[in-house]
């Protein structure tokens, strides 16, 4: 774990700001390239990197707050300027709607320009998590296999009270204080994310039906951060196991199947010759 990288003064650069930094970089460099490839501007890419960055930390800040909302109400300037608290499902939601007002004000079709940007944000995805590992945040349900990591410096530390105070069962005969081996989660979505931006890499010249590629990247989104889920040690669960990232995960799953369908039959339609007009 390396938390902190640089500290000059007061300033400090940790790793979990430098990676995010170089999966919003990564994603923006493969986006235009695609976006050249496909006779589009490849500068969008960095615009929509801009706005996609801003927009998406104040939506990861205020999904936290409203998580949250008990401490929000106890501290709201701690829980608005402290570097932590940051929701990747609101970074998501914001970042895209900002995206799509973009490309709106500047009249490109959004789904052609999601095509090109998919495979590029699923490994961009997965270069930020790794500065989440770092950092020692997001970890997991204890685990005695050979893999399972423990943070003693964290965000917070994978001692036995903070699993408890996330709902997981911990024997009673072990210390509040003790730091125990977790399932390291952020890795799993590092893997899973490569695995992602490898079938939409090798599947991006043959689906050519516009918004497949983008619809198919939000699906297999979906998938991946359900599965995650599982393994991953939080407090917002309800019905007893599934948790609000679930939930959202689903509704990703839905939207991409939807997706898929409609430009399927839309693309279909137009190559079909109409026999009335014959």
């Amino acid at each position: 774990m390396y938390p902190v990288l640089i500290e000059i003064g007061g300033l400090k650069i940790t790793s979990f700001g430098v990676m995010v930094a170089l999966g919003i970089i990564t994603g923006a460099w493969i986006g235009a390239r695609e976006l050249r490839r496909r006779g589009m501007d490849g500068d969008l890419a960095w615009d929509l990197a801009g706005f996609g960055a801003v927009f998406g930390i104040l939506g990861a800040k205020l999904y936290y707050m409203i998580l949250h909302w008990d401490l929000t109400l106890a501290d709201p300037g701690r829980a608005l300027f402290s570097r932590a608290g940051l929701v990747w499902y609101g970074a998501f939601i914001a970042g895209t709607l900002a995206c799509i007002w973009r490309l709106k004000r500047l009249k490109v079709s959004v789904l052609r320009v999601g095509d090109a940007l998919a495979p590029g944000m699923a490994l961009g995805y997965g270069v930020g998590r790794i500065g989440c590992f770092l950092v020692g945040d997001d970890w997991g349900s204890p685990t005695t296999l050979p893999w399972g990591v423990k943070f003693p410096i964290g965000a917070p530390p994978s001692t036995a009270g903070n699993l408890r105070a996330f709902g997981e069962e911990v024997p009673a005969s072990i210390p509040d204080t003790e730091v125990l081996a977790v399932h390291p989660t952020q890795l799993y979505e590092t893997g899973m994310s490569l695995i992602v931006f490898f079938i939409l890499w090798r599947l991006r010249p043959r689906l050519a039906t516009t918004g497949m590629l983008f619809y198919l990247w939000l699906a297999l989104a979906g998938v991946e951060r359900f599965i995650v889920e599982i393994f991953r040690a939080k407090d917002d669960r309800f019905l007893g196991v599934f948790s609000v990232a679930q939930l959202i995960s689903v509704g990703l799953v839905l939207i991409g199947a939807w997706g898929m369908s409609h430009v399927a039959r839309r693309a279909h339609a137009q190559t079909t010759p109409n026999p009335a007009a014959a």
